[in-house]
């Protein structure tokens, strides 16, 4: 709003920018026309994938003829110096800031994945606990044994869904068979 754009004309998405398909992205790229102008507060508002951003970029401007300014770096703005000098200026500096905003995810996943093994080296358990069995929990394998079916089973076992009865049958099930094997 700083910037003068209508509130009615500011589009803005809650996840992720990795890539160009985000409602609010979507519905702004559709509302937009030929002469209109993108403001955007910085280049990584506009995507996250170095290759994405500089084919839309080409695409938004290029194709679309939609203006595009960013806010933090003024020589991204196509609309102020349209002569050959003013485009390559801003292709080049559209390249090269392009490229941070990937990079800068690529370390993220990077660090997450890091600190995800360390904390699996010291113990650490992700998810959801696991639900305990029931006390019958023996004897309603014995009966799965047996044919019966688990949807019947689950009437009795309250305490965990369906598919989780069915899920802990079956492990017990894989458990018992690599015993018996070995």
């Amino acid at each position: 709003m700083a910037a003068g754009v209508e509130p009615a004309n500011i589009f803005s998405d809650k996840q992720s920018g990795k890539d160009f398909n985000r409602p609010s992205c979507q519905a702004l790229l559709t509302s937009a026309s030929a002469g209109d102008m993108i403001i955007l507060k910085s280049i990584d508002r506009l995507g996250r994938n170095y290759a994405e951003i500089l084919e839309q970029w080409q695409y938004i401007t290029k194709t679309r003829e939609i203006d595009i300014k960013v806010l933090d770096m003024p020589l991204l703005d196509t609309s102020y110096c349209k002569d050959i000098m003013g485009t390559f200026i801003s292709d080049l500096v559209l390249q090269i800031l392009s490229f941070q905003p990937e990079q800068e995810r690529t370390y993220i996943k990077q660090r997450q994945a890091e600190g995800i093994a360390a904390a699996k080296e010291k113990g650490v358990k992700f998810g959801r606990p696991r639900k305990p069995l029931p006390a019958n929990f023996d004897d309603l394998y014995a009966r799965f044994l047996n044919n019966e079916s688990v949807c019947s089973l689950a009437k009795e076992c309250p305490e965990l869904s369906e598919s989780t009865l069915r899920l802990r049958l079956y492990e017990r099930l894989s458990e018992d068979r690599k015993v018996n094997i070995s």
